[in-house]
């Protein structure tokens, strides 16, 4: 049996990282055997990819030239680990997949979302997540959570408006198809988004 593929999705300073492990725990508590992992990266090479886009050495990377690196990065995750892992009957959980880049690229940067469509079924073929869990902040209280964090990187050094056009990105296509999506307000304290992203699984899949 096929496992189950669930992405966590949102802006900067969002605390995808630590409600990720809130999944693992949750698909794990059922006797599920759950892979974790992460967009761009995944791979050896991926995460290099990863690292140009966080910090171009001489920011020459244009929308274009970002959208095709995000997809060479996942052509190469979905091969090593999210093919291979769902086959074997795994549950895989992903911090980003393609709605990142129908946000970020799309709605942030203003690339063609036909472009990005016919990437996403050239590089991704039939496989789409089971459920998308976005993880909805305002861009300033993000952005303010992560500069604690970390240096920003390239993405977190864009204008506000980039990361508002990010968040509405993702709210739309949360809107576009309800049945496969879920927005949780990740303002509230991480106990509170825990539970309400259990909530979600719970509603969602199957044990």
């Amino acid at each position: 049996m096929r496992g189950r593929f669930v992405v966590l999705e949102g802006g900067e300073g969002a605390g995808k990282s630590t409600q990720l492990a809130c999944i693992r725990e949750w698909l794990a508590a059922s006797g599920r055997e759950v892979v974790t992992t992460r967009e761009p990266g995944g791979t050896e090479t991926a995460e290099r990819i990863r690292a140009l886009l966080l910090d171009s050495p001489d920011g020459s990377i244009t929308p274009t030239a970002e959208t095709l690196l995000v997809f060479a990065a996942r052509s190469l995750h979905i091969d090593a680990v999210i093919a291979p892992a769902l086959a074997a009957g795994h549950d895989v959980v992903c911090d980003r997949f393609v709605d990142a880049s129908f946000a970020y690229q799309g709605a942030g940067r203003g690339v063609d979302p036909t472009r990005i469509a016919a990437l996403e079924s050239w590089v991704c073929g039939s496989l789409r997540p089971d459920l998308v869990i976005v993880l909805d902040i305002d861009p300033a209280e993000g952005r303010a959570r992560a500069a604690e964090r970390s240096a920003p990187d390239r993405f977190e050094r864009e204008a506000p408006a980039f990361a508002e056009r990010v968040r509405q990105g993702y709210l739309a296509r949360a809107r576009a198809e309800p049945g496969r999506y879920a927005v949780v307000d990740a303002a509230a304290p991480p106990e509170q988004v825990s539970a309400r992203i259990e909530r979600v699984l719970g509603d969602h899949l199957t044990p």
